[in-house]
Formats: C-alpha cells, structure tokens, sequence
C-alpha cells in the first residue's frame, strides 16, 4: 500500500529521502494515520548541517531588510492557509479548532513582528573619550542554530523561536516534535516559498533517541535553542557545558495560582478554568497548583466544581468541544497513572468533568479533574501536563507566597485580588519569571519577554526584543576619523 510521505526541506530543496521507513504520525482522538515523515539519520543529517554553514553565510549577506522580507512574506502565506494550518494542527496534536486557529494566528504574528525588526536598528553609537573618535557596537548573527520544539504548540514554538534567528541572519536547522512533526514541515515550506535561500532553513525529522545526540553535539552549531521536559533540557545544559555552544531552555512548570479572599470571583473563574484546562492541560505555563485564602475555600471549590461539569471533552474538530484529546496513548496513561499515585498518597477528588463511556479507549481521552491535596503529594509537586489541578488552602498572602515558591520550577504564577497592595507583594515575592494579576498563567503574547527561573529555564528569554540576545553576538567598533 502506498502512502504519503511529508517533504523535509534540505538544501533549498524539499525530499523525503530517509535512512529507515517513514514515521507515521497519529491522530491523538481516533489513532489513525494522518501522515508519515522520513525517519532521517546521521548521513541526512550531515547533510543538512552542511548545507546551513554555507546557508548562514547567504542569509548574513543578505542584509536585515531583506530578511524581513521573506519572514513578512511567510507570514501572509501562514495567514491565507490558516484553515489548513489550524486542521492539521487539530489532527495531528488534538487541540480544538479553536486553539489551533489561535496558534496559527499567533505564528504569523510572531513572523510580521521580527519582519519589520528588519527596518529596526541593530546596534548603537556610544560616546568615546578619544579625539576625532566615535564609538559603536553591532549585533551580528552568530552562524548555525538548531531548534528543538516540543508537541504542544508545534506551530507557534517553532515560529516563536525561528523569526527571531532568522531576522538575526543565522541559519536555522529545526527538528520538530516526532508526534507532531506535519506542521513544522508545513511551516518549512511556506518559508521556502517566501524565498528564503537555499541552506538557510533546514528541517530533520527521526526519532530523538536515534539522532537526538548526533545533532545536539555537532561542532557546526553556534546555539541550540530546545522546549521540553526539564530532565531532557538539564541534561542538554550539562553536555554542553564548555563546549562555547550557547544554550536556551524553556523547560517545564509547576503554576499555581493564588485566589484571595477579595477576589473578584465572577471575573476570574472563568480564568482559572481557561488557565487550567486549556489545550487538555498541555502547557507549560498552565495552572496546575491552586492556592486558596481559606475563608472563600468552599465557594471556590463549588465554582470550579461547576465549570467541570460543564466543560465538553471531544475530539478536536467536533462542534462544541471545550477539552481535546491529550497528544498520545503514552501521555494518557502517564497522567492516570500520576494521578491514581496522587491518590495513593492521599488525594481527594472534588469534581470531574464528564467523560463518555468508552472514550478513554478510543483516543487519547483523559478526564479533566480538581483534587485537593496537601503539600506533600506528588501532584502538587510534579509536572503532570494535563487537565489536572490540585488544591490547597491557606490563612494569608504570606503563606500562599511560601507554596508558591515551594517549587523546583519557576515558570509562571497567578493571583486574583482587588488588593493593588497585595498585587504588589507577590509580584516582588514571587519566584516566577512570569506574574500574572486577575490573569491566567498562560496566555503571554509575542512582544512580552518569555521564559523561567530555576528548573524552568535558562538565562535567555523568548519573544519581544530581548529574543536577539540569545541569536546575535555584539561587537565594539571605534573609529578615528583623522
């Protein structure tokens, strides 16, 4: 039986020349193929790195309003396929048409903002005490620089990281997701036909175990930029620790989300239910740890307890869907399994959200739910990445501060108050890199610098201008003009 085969882009060319047999790709909510990509290996790969050393010195020579070009013309491109986009993203990730229409959005947004930093300068002229002498220093691109993007936003984590580098005049080589590597290649080839130079943009797809470290530690890159779990990101600073490499990782979290006793609760519940069941759960800013003043304890719980009976679980595409399938089988078994351990450990359930019989089995179902706990069990401590939330109350904003920062992880954090001295406080006292008030953990948009403390991240940020740090390289000029 013959099937079809997603092009990589290599060279400027596009082929789905592979080492082994296609990878299929799966549909999370039914497990049917919706597609196969080449399962490469280190001769693909080489090739691939070999053609972005002589593609990054093009794109370098390009000149930035050029590449602005390309990046503003991918994003038209992104914008008049978007009901394409966002139904591969629905079949191949499991989001609600609705999540994938707001990420393809969002992709585009990301490529029409760093396009126009085309137009924007690249530096500065900075005084200098020498006569007939003036100083200033350049952002130059630093060479070739692989991506590493995760499944859960498998078209906006890649555009997120990919303008910036681009319109910095590096050469990107991306490895995508292997559970949903349809649409990066989509994205590869809408910027091959905006123009981008043969080399300049590379594609690799193949199971990480296979080529994961082949490509990581490969002397041709300048910069590896990776989104996932926080043993795989750990791992990859420790490797390459003194290698010269520049690492970015954007790793995992643990958010909570402080509701206080002055709380507007009409206003936020229905963000808190977004921040903690949208997209199944499946982000790494999601609302997953819940921190309650005790006064307004009973209340909350019948709020949210509410919201669940009300959320409509389904497949993706299905008219009406509030809560797709989770991303694979092997995902919905790690979250019942961290959930029946939670339990275990003591946990209660307080409301679920109603599952049809049989769901379970026939996709990657998983039934969203609100547990209390106390600060001992597992599912206040680990990252579960699905519609679970756990609960805890507290008497005062201090001892909610306290479980807030009682975290290996420090993505992002939450609190809902009418208090702008309490907001204050915990925006001082939190050790979060994102802070939200009367918002949700999630949900942060293209120009705002994104990114971690502790265990959820590295020193360089995501998004907005503070992007080019971690892509360019800044050099010193002084010149004597007599």
């Amino acid at each position: 039986m013959s099937i079809t085969v997603e092009a990589n882009l290599v060279g400027g060319r596009l082929t789905t020349e592979g080492s082994g047999d296609p990878i299929p790709v799966l549909n999370p909510a039914d497990y049917s193929v919706i597609g196969h990509v080449p399962a490469m290996g280190a001769a693909d790969v080489d090739v691939v790195l070999d053609a972005a050393v002589a593609g990054a010195k093009t794109w370098r020579s390009t000149g930035p309003i050029a590449r602005g070009r390309v990046l503003l013309d991918a994003a038209a491109l992104i914008r008049a396929e978007a009901a394409e986009l966002a139904e591969l993203i629905v079949s191949e990730m499991g989001k609600t048409r609705a999540e994938a229409t707001g990420e393809v959005g969002k992709a585009a947004e990301f490529f029409e903002y760093y396009g126009g930093m085309g137009r924007e300068g690249f530096g500065t002229v900075i005084p200098d005490a020498r006569p007939s002498t003036f100083a200033m220093y350049v952002r130059e691109p630093i060479g070739v620089v692989l991506l590493v993007t995760p499944w859960n936003d498998p078209l906006l984590t890649p555009a997120r990281k990919m303008a910036p580098a681009l319109i910095a005049g590096n050469a990107v080589v991306i490895k995508p997701a292997t559970e949903t590597p349809l649409i990066t290649l989509k994205l590869a080839q809408i910027l091959h036909r905006a123009g981008i130079p043969e080399g300049v943009l590379g594609t690799v797809t193949g199971r990480g175990s296979e080529i994961g470290d082949l490509l990581t530690t490969d002397s041709r890159l300048a910069a590896v930029s990776f989104t996932g779990s926080t043993s795989v990101g750990l791992g990859l600073q420790r490797k390459l620790a003194g290698s010269g490499v520049r690492v970015q990782t954007e790793m995992g979290g643990k958010n909570a989300a402080v509701v206080m006793a002055d709380a507007d609760l009409d206003m936020i519940t229905p963000i808190l239910m977004g921040g903690a069941f949208g997209q199944a759960g499946q982000r790494c800013t999601a609302t997953s740890r819940l921190i309650v003043q005790r006064s307004i304890a009973d209340e909350v719980r019948a709020r949210v307890s509410a919201g669940l009976a009300a959320l409509r679980v389904g497949a993706g595409g299905a008219e009406g869907t509030d809560i797709g399938p989770v991303v694979s089988r092997s995902a919905q078994a790690d979250i019942a399994s961290r959930v029946q351990a939670g339990l275990d450990e003591g946990a209660t359930i307080v409301a679920t959200a109603p599952l049809a019989e049989g769901m379970t089995d026939t996709g990657a179902f998983v039934q969203p739910v609100l547990l209390t706990v106390d600060a001992d069990n597992s599912l206040w401590n680990e990252e579960i990445f699905g519609p679970v939330l756990s609960m805890i109350e507290v008497e005062d904003l201090d001892e909610a501060i306290d479980y807030v920062n009682a975290s290996a992880y420090g993505l992002s954090s939450a609190i809902y108050t009418g208090s702008l001295d309490a907001a204050f406080r915990f925006i001082d006292a939190v050790d979060t890199g994102q802070v939200s008030v009367n918002q949700p953990t999630s949900g942060w948009d293209i120009h705002q610098p994104f990114g971690g403390f502790k265990e959820s991240g590295s020193a360089f940020k995501e998004q907005g201008s503070v992007a080019l740090e971690f892509y360019t390289r800044v050099k010193t000029v002084a010149v004597r003009s007599r």
